[in-house]
């Protein structure tokens, strides 16, 4: 993306979601609207990004994934092997060597302030990684 600023393709990859999500007009739709509020509450210093036609999320590396499929939204975490799940969030990929997914299927009821303390342990384990 020569020639393009950080915001502009952030711009672009928030358009794209924003596409993504009107495209779905089912309960999958309004799961990634607020999933993406809980990220971005969580993080307001989160950068949205478009990756592998897949909403991606990034702060000072990859944080989370959010994809919809069609049976379920899945929020799918870089590191996830190894950030703390003490409320136990985690219910895929749990044989992955790094990363862990949240699946939410209809009418899961979203525990945000868990979600929000997964997301900040993301972010801090990747600013750890930096420092090193």
């Amino acid at each position: 993306m020569k020639g393009q600023t950080e915001k502009t393709v952030s711009m672009d990859s928030s358009k794209l979601i924003d596409k993504q999500i009107a495209e779905l007009k089912d309960w999958r739709g309004q799961v990634m609207v607020t999933l993406r509020k809980i990220i971005h509450d969580a993080d307001p210093g989160i950068t949205e990004e478009w990756k592998w036609n897949t909403a991606v999320w990034s702060h000072d590396g990859l944080v989370v994934a959010v994809g919809a499929f069609k049976g379920n939204v899945k929020m799918n975490f870089f590191q996830g092997a190894s950030l703390p799940d003490p409320h136990k969030l985690f219910n895929a990929g749990l044989e992955a060597k790094k990363a862990r997914a949240i699946d939410f299927h209809e009418g899961d009821k979203i525990n945000e302030p868990a979600l929000k303390d997964l997301i900040r342990a993301a972010v801090a384990q990747n600013r750890a990684g930096l420092e090193k």
